[in-house]
């Protein structure tokens, strides 16, 4: 995995993937940004998030639980001092669908945390506190016409 991350000006800059994609990083007005894009830290959180959602979601489908939506709410604390690391973080996963399985829901969000996220695991070996929990809520169907 390879990428590149370029100073625009004042705080912002450009990332760049390997794979040819691009993102836009920027800062506070009172350290030298505009305030018009996430914070480095925000995307570190924002990925962990999108990598066990991932994982979630692909062993659901696979079980054949019928998902009709699914988040991550994400909350992570920092310490006070420089650096200022995460010393905690939750992932809350909200899974919506029909006659979804607990069990299967709880071995999803269990296997990604010990197992498949390759974030969240590596913050947990780092020493951040991170916790997995999950609530299901069954999807109301349409209304018909």
């Amino acid at each position: 995995m390879q990428g590149t991350v370029k100073w625009l000006d004042g705080a912002m800059f450009i990332g760049e993937s390997g794979s040819g994609h691009a993102v836009v990083m920027d800062g506070p007005a009172d350290l030298g940004g505009r305030n018009q894009s996430l914070r480095p830290m925000e995307m570190l959180l924002l990925g962990t998030g999108g990598c066990a959602l991932y994982d979630v979601v692909s062993m659901l489908k696979k079980s054949r639980q019928d998902v009709t939506d699914c988040r991550v709410e994400l909350h992570a604390e920092r310490a006070d001092a420089v650096p200022a690391i995460f010393t905690e973080m939750r992932l809350h996963f909200v899974v919506t669908g029909y006659g979804l399985r607990e069990a299967q829901v709880k071995r999803a969000v269990a296997l990604s945390a010990e197992k498949y996220c390759s974030a969240s695991i590596m913050f947990a070996q780092a020493g951040v506190k991170v916790s997995h929990s999950h609530a299901i809520e069954e999807a109301v169907a349409p209304a018909a016409h």
